[in-house]
């Protein structure tokens, strides 16, 4: 009797077992997990227009007023008119885009959103339709801040060096060499807006900085106080591209979307009417120190305003008159008046 027990016992274990089998094998698979949402990525060429930007501004900033012939004042100008416009202000946005990807608040937060490709997808489209939609993202207060610390402060310290460049246009006056007239003052405008209609192209350790920066694997050591709302669309145009870097929706494939949502027309503005007023001051500049005022004002410290109003700085004051007697009578008769 005990084989049978035995058989017995064996086949209801085996019976046992293939109910367990049969009902694991109608239980339905788990899904898949979700796939990973894209890296966080800006588009090279915008850290390139960035990188751009960072040469410009350290090359005009290192202009010291310590002239000692026209040629040194041919040289600084040369340094202080060359940007074009729309490229520096697509750098300069792009440069607070990167700024904005240093803030791991913002990012982190904005980050949750990149998960689900249905969100990602709808979120874009908020920010393309109205990039000051990003400014109410969490976290936009704190990389807000940042921003106005990275491009602000910059054009703060352009504005006070213009101030200085400008100043030595009364001071080099007690120097004879500076009465005489700049020899073929018609080249001298003309290689102005030569330069003023040429992109540059920003160096290569920089770009790489940058390019690292905006992934997070190389911070830029930025220190700036959370800022309040609302921000200027300067401002608001950087945190749009930075959260879209965050959802990896930024890269190249994106990059003529990223140009419309960069488009500032006031700091534009600002920008090219800097320009006009360089150039209209140039062509009635005749001795040498009367190029200095031009340099001083309008290639440093309007350029330098505009970024500082882009920032939401409070307005650096501006001598209207001056400004407007130089406009009727050219930079002689400002630089007399003083």
């Amino acid at each position: 009797m005990r084989p049978a027990i035995r058989i017995r016992g064996a086949l209801t274990a085996l019976s046992l077992a293939s109910v367990a089998v049969l009902a694991a094998c109608s239980e339905p698979a788990p899904p898949p997990p979700p796939p990973p949402p894209p890296p966080v990525a800006l588009a090279p060429s915008l850290i390139e227009q960035a990188s751009a930007y960072r040469y410009y501004m350290e090359r005009s900033a290192a202009i010291t007023p310590d002239f000692e012939d026209g040629a040194d004042i041919a040289e600084s100008l040369k340094t202080g008119v060359a940007y074009e416009p729309e490229q520096f202000l697509r750098g300069a946005v792009a440069y607070g885009a990167v700024a904005a990807l240093q803030d791991p608040e913002f990012v982190g937060a904005i980050r949750k959103y990149a998960v689900d490709p249905t969100t990602r997808a709808q979120m874009m489209n908020d920010i393309v339709a109205d990039p000051g939609y990003a400014a109410t993202l969490p976290g936009a207060r704190s990389a807000a801040g940042l921003v106005v610390a990275a491009y602000g402060a910059e054009g703060k310290r352009l504005f006070e060096v213009g101030s200085a460049v400008k100043q030595a246009a009364y001071d080099i006056q007690h120097s004879k060499w500076s009465k005489s007239d700049v020899e073929n003052r018609a080249l001298r405008l003309s290689q102005a807006k030569a330069l003023s209609a040429t992109p540059i192209v920003g160096e290569v350790e920089e770009t790489a900085r940058l390019q690292q920066a905006a992934v997070g694997a190389a911070p830029m050591g930025l220190n700036g106080q959370p800022a309040e709302p609302p921000y200027s669309r300067m401002v608001g145009r950087s945190l749009a591209v930075a959260a879209l870097a965050v959802l990896g929706e930024a890269g190249e494939n994106r990059a003529d979307l990223i140009k419309a949502v960069m488009a500032e027309p006031t700091s534009a503005s600002c920008l090219n009417m800097s320009k006009l007023n360089l150039y209209q001051c140039l062509a009635v500049s005749k001795p040498h120190y009367e190029d200095v005022f031009c340099l001083g004002q309008h290639a440093l410290m309007d350029t330098g305003q505009c970024l500082m109003k882009g920032a939401g700085l409070s307005d650096t004051p501006v001598q209207v008159a001056e400004t407007a007697a130089l406009a009727e009578a050219g930079a002689g008769g400002a630089a007399k008046s003083r």
